[in-house]
């Protein structure tokens, strides 16, 4: 019965490209969902079953969802894929956004010192890692060891953000210094990466890089210190609009906007969408405007998560050496950014040590990245790619279960109660 389901999923994919594009989104909604239901009642992050989904359905088990085609020899993106990543996106931006609504800047200011601290330690010490692994494992390049060392830096915030949203947990202590900590180290992880890419193509414009890192820098300090007094001056006259919702309309505008012109400077969208975020915090209290953004994270979100399990490529596991160095890698990407985390938070605890380096430990889409820039440049083989890939998925894989652990027995906030009672409805 299985078998003949997969082989009628896979005939009506093989069909126009509008029939395979809503018969992908039918696909990943279904097995994100299920599989989000049997980790909730296994007692385990909902995150983990949707990113397990994407492996299960993806090109390197099922194969119901395929994210290249071949035409003429040559591989290129297939019409869904494009979809699907365009999706993920979207809800990576409105995860971000939505946590940006629970965070004030008053409460960034409050953690602003340890969260540099935080960043700083927990870029560092995977960098070097990484770099001093690869150059000295054998056959691989230089510049392979510097790639490696960029792709074990960043942290993916949209993993972490999810679990400590559903735990009704974002507004704690250790939760605003990861907040603030992932924005500094996207930060740290943009000028790293445009080093590397520099080296890459043989040179490093310092000015460049300069300009960068005061645009990135000016940017994010800006919109946290300004952005909320000016959301409140121009709050009246966008509610007295006739336009239904118009203040959520807004709010969208915002989001986008500022995840473009965070995009154009060079750092991530999804740093812009929590700005934006951030900005409306203190302007949405009497307002259903959190609801009505939870209402798109909740549908836009599981195309985020699904599509870093449909990025891993079990294949590279029949290769004994690349296996070994895949485990090493992963291991040693877990513990340096838990160390270089932790350390610098020791001073609040040992408990909140532990809760912030669990936090910032998923690479998720952020190492992917770096790996496919890495592929694209040429900077990089197959080998170190599929390595890169599978340290970024099973860092997103070990992450919740520990963040979860870590965060057990804290209250969760007031608004998460209210975030549960909309999700699942009154019964």
């Amino acid at each position: 019965m299985i078998v003949f389901a997969t082989q009628a999923l896979a005939f009506f994919l093989s069909t126009g490209n509008h029939a395979r594009i809503l018969i992908a989104l039918f696909i990943i909604l279904v097995a994100a969902k299920l599989m989000a239901e049997l980790f909730e009642r296994l007692r385990q992050p909902a995150v983990v079953g949707e990113i397990l989904a994407g492996i299960i359905i993806g090109p390197s088990a099922l194969g119901l969802i395929h994210l290249t085609s071949t035409p003429d020899g040559i591989a290129s993106p297939t019409t869904e894929a494009t979809v699907i990543e365009a999706l993920a996106e979207i809800g990576v931006i409105f995860l971000l956004f939505t946590v940006g609504l629970e965070t004030r800047p008053s409460d960034i200011f409050k953690v602003g010192r340890t969260a540099t601290m935080v960043a700083v330690m927990g870029a560092l010490l995977p960098f070097f890692a990484g770099w001093g692994l690869l150059w000295m494992w054998p056959g691989h390049s230089s510049i392979e060891a510097v790639f490696m060392g960029a792709a074990m830096v960043a942290t993916s915030v949209g993993i972490t953000a999810r679990v400590l949203s559903g735990m009704g947990l974002i507004s704690a202590e250790a939760s605003r210094i990861i907040l603030a900590a992932a924005v500094i180290d996207d930060v740290i992880g943009l000028l790293v990466l445009a080093v590397v890419s520099s080296l890459a193509k043989g040179g490093v414009d310092y000015l460049d890089i300069a300009i960068t890192a005061g645009m990135a820098i000016g940017f994010t300090v800006l919109m946290i210190a300004f952005g909320s007094r000016a959301v409140n001056i121009i709050r009246r006259p966008v509610a007295a609009l006739r336009i239904n919702h118009s203040l959520f309309m807004f709010s969208l505008v915002l989001c986008f906007g500022l995840a473009a012109v965070a995009n154009l400077i060079g750092i991530a969208g999804i740093i812009g969408a929590f700005l934006a975020g951030v900005m409306l915090s203190e302007a949405t209290d009497e307002t259903p405007l959190h609801h009505q953004a939870q209402a798109l994270t909740e549908f836009t979100t599981p195309f985020f998560l699904v599509n870093i399990g449909l990025q891993l490529k079990l294949s590279i596991f029949l290769s004994s050496q690349i296996v070994i160095l895949s485990i090493v890698v992963t291991v040693l990407a877990v513990l340096t950014k838990f160390i270089g985390c932790a350390i610098p938070v020791l001073k609040a605890g040992r408990r909140r040590a532990i809760q912030v380096g669990v936090g910032m430990v998923p690479r998720g889409e952020v190492g992917i990245v770096v790996a496919q820039l890495g592929l694209a440049m040429q900077a990089v083989g197959a080998s170190v790619y599929g390595v890169v890939l599978v340290m970024a998925v099973a860092t997103t894989l070990i992450a919740p279960p520990l963040i979860k652990l870590a965060f057990a027995g804290e209250q969760a906030t007031e608004q998460s109660e209210l975030d549960r009672e909309f999700e699942y409805g009154i019964r």
